[in-house]
């Protein structure tokens, strides 16, 4: 499953059906190629993580450097202007990840193998994907996160600087990797 979320955590495009094992460029060439494909607004992009390379719309963090977010969370205060980047890139682009763990946790289904067909399992994916997206835009608060409190840290570190929210055409993309395959 390749899927991209909004800042506010809504799905705005998912493709399903390729194999675990496929390399995440295989799959974002297809996703991009398709006629109704996944489309970057002009001089927006998407942050992708490092299986990705950078290229037009989609932005990688620096290979070689210090990039998840545990890794500043003990005092390590980043030295090289690509380690501030990669720190500013992983604090961002985690919202792509607690998008994916809310859709696992409210639909068990995908917590585990799939014993349908699938074509069925795909359109399960998406309903759930779809389900997702109305809990956010209909609920002020969502149950789950209520709920889980401080069990679903948005890990952002906390900068008044770093207030990628306002920016509109920023997205997230993951290759979904920890998601049943289908």
């Amino acid at each position: 499953m390749l899927g991209v979320c909004t800042p506010d955590m809504h799905f705005v495009y998912v493709l399903l059906g390729w194999e675990g094992s496929v390399a995440d460029g295989q799959v974002l060439r297809d996703a991009i190629s398709r006629r109704h494909g996944l489309k970057v607004p002009h001089g927006c992009y998407y942050l992708v993580d490092a299986g990705y390379i950078n290229c037009e719309g989609f932005l990688a963090p620096f290979r070689g450097q210090r990039y998840h977010l545990n890794e500043w969370r003990h005092s390590y205060q980043p030295s090289t202007p690509e380690e501030i980047f990669n720190m500013k890139h992983a604090s961002a682009r985690n919202v792509i990840e607690r998008c994916f763990g809310l859709l696992k946790l409210r639909w068990g289904i995908l917590r585990s193998p799939s014993f349908y067909p699938v074509r069925v399992h795909n359109r399960i994916i998406i309903a759930c994907c779809l389900l997702q997206n109305f809990i956010r835009t209909y609920m002020s608060l969502d149950p789950i996160e209520e709920e889980l409190g401080e069990v679903l840290p948005s890990n952002v570190i906390d900068d008044d600087e770093h207030k990628y929210s306002s920016v509109g055409c920023m997205g997230y993309l993951e290759d979904g990797t920890n998601q049943p395959n289908v």
